[in-house]
């Protein structure tokens, strides 16, 4: 949780703001009290988009899904007022982690008994959601936050009624709704979409929390094979243990009618008491009393402390602290939590392993397509400059007669913050010349799910073991002022091509990078279009299109660019107009590491219509051979989907 700035209110309706849980396109949500005592996440519009009638009844829409429901394996809607200047949303507070944070991070796959117990509570969440006339549409490992009580669904954002459920997995847009990997085989094909698509999703959740995988793969081979398998194939439950088999098996089944109901499941599935492990339940209700126990005391400045972060506490790189809440605040398709769950990190049982990190399939090219708020973008990549006051007078860094930088040390280093390798969450850089102590010798760069934060760091020693780095200065955020200085870095040499680096008790490993004025790989360069589903039957597809443009040049540089076209909608109909609406932003590099890192891109206005928005969200870019052809897969970052799919055009 960050805590709340001179920006933000101190006072929702009757609910006092404690501090700010995660922000999206959207709006922000917000840890609050009431009067009572009660601990609530509100959730508010953006001033921008209240202004809108289309996000206000949106807004309206969630808001109704939410009271639908009640509270029951939910969050409760505590109080809300969607016709205020800025709309908001007040729910009950889930102290607790996600599904997909717990399994596939911190603990591993839970014991039988314990995924009979998570059936059950889910069952008869959906019971009640289905019987409030809804179909949630998303149910997903990251959707599912596990409390001491038991488990609680969240992320409303696109529940539809069921009556109006005729469009399957598509929007009025032809976009896929959903996250591939955990949709039913009527929303891969289109069609109506009813509460046994939610069932589907259900077992597929299970098998995930008994395993620690998803029953059809990953996006590794391409969306669109997994995106087959879903609707074709049969599932792989390897290492299920036997006694959950018939339980999966009957949600999955690819006849919606030969599912069980909601209801049945609730009614057949006994849970267990205690429903989780004893050290995990443990761990959940100490957890729980941390996180509940909030003063909203802000920083003295009205500003997040510098270099920390809200999910450890620990300095990083730019002082940009991950905008969702810690741990695993899974953003809902807006970038912000609809059901107000705290998702902090789960310290592991005692005496069992941790597994490694699952490859997490990260990001949507929709979210893409909606980034980032604008921003003025600096390079400052070569630019170094002398503390004032600094001892040795004004000498720069180029005067090599005064340089204490071992050659060890000198060129651009690259490390992952938050993640792994191959599914980043945050990532930094570093660029170090040669410079005395006082020179500005460091360029970072940090960038976290919603931010890019650049800037230079003052020398304070350096030998052939180590270097240290101060007193920073920020040259470029993206969105603007929303970075603060980087703490003081310190990197120490473990061979050639890898440093340790620490900033307060945050560590991470960097490898060296490409440097210079060309860092893109000659693969990546060049127009990449959308690769459409296959599975997906849209008669319309024709009047979309979806573009990246990757051009060359170095760290810190707005590289890439992505432009959108799509119809204009009528607002009563959703039927498309004749007209058509264009959308281009951009994203500065921030990395070129194994990885291409992007930070939120955002909009130009020049080359935009008015309907074009942002969401905030950065990205990586890899490429991957599917059928003897390269494949651009755009990633986002803090997020949970599946990437978006380009190919090369001739």
């Amino acid at each position: 949780m960050e805590p709340l700035s001179g920006q933000d209110p101190v006072q929702v309706g009757p609910f006092r703001l404690l501090g700010r849980l995660g922000s999206g396109g959207m709006g922000r949500v917000y840890l609050a009290r009431s009067a009572g005592g009660r601990t609530v996440a509100v959730k508010v519009v953006h001033a921008e988009l209240a202004e809108r009638e289309e996000f206000r009844r949106r807004f309206a829409r969630e808001v109704a899904a939410l009271e639908k429901v009640g509270g029951t394996g939910t969050a409760p809607v505590l109080g809300a007022d969607t016709a205020a200047e800025a709309p908001w949303v007040a729910v009950g507070y889930v102290a607790g982690p996600s599904l997909r944070t717990v399994v596939g991070d911190e603990y591993g796959p839970l014991p039988a008994a314990s995924v009979r117990s998570l059936a059950a509570g889910l069952a008869r969440a959906l019971e009640h959601i289905h019987a409030a006339g809804l179909v949630h549409r998303d149910l997903k490992p990251a959707n599912v936050l596990l409390t001491v009580d038991g488990p609680r669904i969240i992320d409303f954002g696109i529940a539809r009624a069921v009556e109006t459920v005729t469009d399957g997995g598509l929007t009025s847009t032809g976009a896929v709704v959903g996250s591939p990997g955990f949709m039913s085989p009527e929303q891969v094909r289109g069609e109506r979409v009813t509460p046994a698509s939610d069932v589907f999703c259900l077992g597929s959740v299970l098998a995930y929390a008994a395993t620690g995988r998803a029953p059809f793969g990953t996006a590794d081979s391409g969306v669109h094979a997994m995106l087959f398998r879903i609707a074709h194939d049969e599932p792989d439950l390897t290492g299920l243990p036997a006694e959950l088999d018939g339980l999966v098996r009957s949600c999955l089944a690819k006849d919606p009618a030969a599912r069980p109901t909601a209801g049945d499941l609730a009614a057949s599935v006994e849970p267990a008491d205690p429903w989780l492990p004893a050290g995990l339940l443990a761990q959940l209700g100490r957890m729980a009393a941390r996180l509940l126990d909030q003063d909203g005391t802000p920083a003295q400045d009205g500003t997040p402390a510098h270099g920390t972060t809200p999910e450890h506490g620990t300095p990083t790189p730019g002082g940009t602290p991950g905008a969702t809440p810690a741990g695993d605040a899974t953003p809902a398709h807006d970038g912000t939590t609809a059901g107000g769950g705290a998702q902090a990190p789960v310290p592991e049982p005692p005496g069992r392993p941790r597994p490694g990190r699952r490859r997490l399939l990260i990001g949507t090219v929709a979210a893409l397509a909606a980034a980032a708020t604008a921003a003025a973008v600096g390079y400052g990549l070569t630019e170094r400059s002398r503390t004032p006051g600094a001892p040795g007078g004004g000498t720069t860094a180029g005067d090599g007669s005064r340089n204490v930088v071992p050659a060890t040390f000198l060129g651009a280093w690259e490390g992952v913050l938050r993640g792994t390798d191959t599914a980043p969450y945050e990532t930094a850089r570093i660029e170090i010349s040669e410079g005395a102590p006082g020179d500005k010798a460091a360029v970072y760069v940090h960038v976290g799910g919603e931010r890019l934060c650049m800037g230079r760091s003052a020398l304070v020693s350096a030998d052939e073991d180590g270097i240290v780095f101060g007193e920073s200065d920020v040259t470029t955020s993206v969105p603007a002022r929303r970075c603060t200085p980087a703490a003081h870095q310190k990197l120490t040499v473990r061979s050639p091509e890898v440093l340790e680096w620490s900033s307060g008790a945050a560590t991470a490993t960097f490898r060296k990078a490409r440097s210079g004025p060309a860092v893109v790989p000659k693969e990546f360069l060049g127009h990449w279009k959308d690769v459409p589903h296959p599975d997906v039957s849209d008669p319309q597809a024709d009047l979309y299109s979806h573009e990246v443009i990757i051009t060359q040049g170095p760290v810190g540089a707005p590289l890439v660019r992505f432009e959108q076209s799509y119809p204009r909608t009528d607002e009563e109909t959703g039927e498309p107009l004749s007209d058509t609406v264009n959308c281009a932003e951009t994203a500065v590099l921030g990395g070129a590491g194994s990885l291409l890192v992007l930070g939120p891109a955002t909009v130009d206005a020049a080359a935009s219509d008015r309907e074009c928005t942002a969401s905030g969200a950065s990205s990586n870019l890899r490429i991957q051979r599917v059928d003897g052809k390269d494949r651009l897969l755009v990633y986002g970052m803090d997020a949970d989907g599946e990437p978006g799919e380009f190919s090369k055009e001739k």
